[in-house]
């Protein structure tokens, strides 16, 4: 079943079409990642769904049904971790925990969520007082706390340092084995790659492809890059002839191959360079990865 249905959505400001055309699934127990750099569009289209904007056109339903028609139904459905997390200084945990759960007509046990997120030893604190990652616990259990079927994260590691960013990333992992679909937008490849069940890479307001990274890169890619030195110099021809190489481009004396499988491209190399009486030099294998996926859709590296 389907949380999540989004169909030819589009919204404009001004002159500047910010959402063109998007469409997209988000099945039951399932993370789908928006994966662009910011002003590509993945707040906007959040913002859509969650009923909190109204779309240009398109159709959004959230388990069926419409966030700005139903929206009061819908708002039981869905949590929301935002960009940024506002709550006065002098509001300790527990009591943002158990405001926000009064909102709800089914809450989640805040008792339990304050351990579920590791907040636990930190119930009492003042919130001015948190870490920037105990800080995104909170933001985390927020959402959490209406026992939603739909959460949904905007840019939840930024700013966060790597240590930090791993640890959110396993409590992610463990919300989706619980049951629950998530939506996050982020423009950090590796978060998509470890996370996301399904990647919508998206620029400037149009989703170029759909799938998970291990098949958009499979799909998508241009394969492995191996990079290598000969003793001596023999034609682009010869090593594009080899088992398993797809195309081959000579630089400066370094011979650039592409193809499904950069090991076994060395090994069929390494061998014909034998059996020729030639050497093989220097090697480097460089596997596609997410990002490669990204620049050959969109013609452009996510930060740039």
């Amino acid at each position: 079943m389907d949380l999540v249905s989004v169909q030819n959505l589009r919204k404009t400001y001004g002159k500047l079409e910010a959402v063109r055309g998007v469409s997209f699934n988000i099945p039951e127990r399932t993370i789908f990642g928006l994966l662009g750099p910011n002003g590509a569009g993945k707040t906007s289209i959040i913002e859509m769904i969650e009923g909190l904007r109204v779309p240009d056109s398109g159709t959004v339903e959230v388990c069926g049904l419409r966030p700005i028609e139903d929206a009061m139904r819908v708002r039981q459905l869905l949590g929301a971790q935002l960009q940024s997390t506002s709550l006065p200084d002098k509001i300790r945990v527990r009591e943002a925990f158990e405001l926000f759960a009064g909102f709800y007509a089914q809450p989640a046990n805040v008792n339990d969520l304050l351990d579920w997120v590791g907040l636990r030893e930190k119930s009492n604190a003042f919130f001015q007082y948190l870490s920037g990652g105990e800080k995104q616990r909170v933001a985390l259990g927020l959402a959490l706390v209406g026992n939603p079927k739909m959460l949904f994260l905007d840019e939840p590691t930024t700013g966060l340092d790597a240590k930090i960013r791993r640890e959110l990333h396993e409590l992610i992992l463990r919300i989706r084995d619980q049951g629950k679909s998530i939506l996050i937008s982020t423009h950090y490849i590796e978060e998509a790659e470890r996370l996301c069940d399904k990647v919508g890479i998206i620029d400037r307001g149009q989703l170029h492809a759909i799938g998970h990274p291990r098949q958009l890169i499979e799909d998508q890619g241009e394969g492995d890059r191996l990079e290598l030195t000969l003793r001596d110099a023999i034609s682009e021809a010869e090593l594009a002839a080899l088992p398993g190489v797809d195309r081959v481009q000579a630089v400066d004396g370094t011979y650039v191959l592409r193809g499904k499988s950069g090991g076994k491209m060395l090994a069929t190399v390494a061998v014909y360079a034998d059996h020729a009486g030639n050497e093989l030099m220097e090697a480097r294998i460089a596997h596609t990865s997410l990002e490669d996926v990204y620049l050959s859709l969109t013609g452009r590296r996510i930060g740039e």
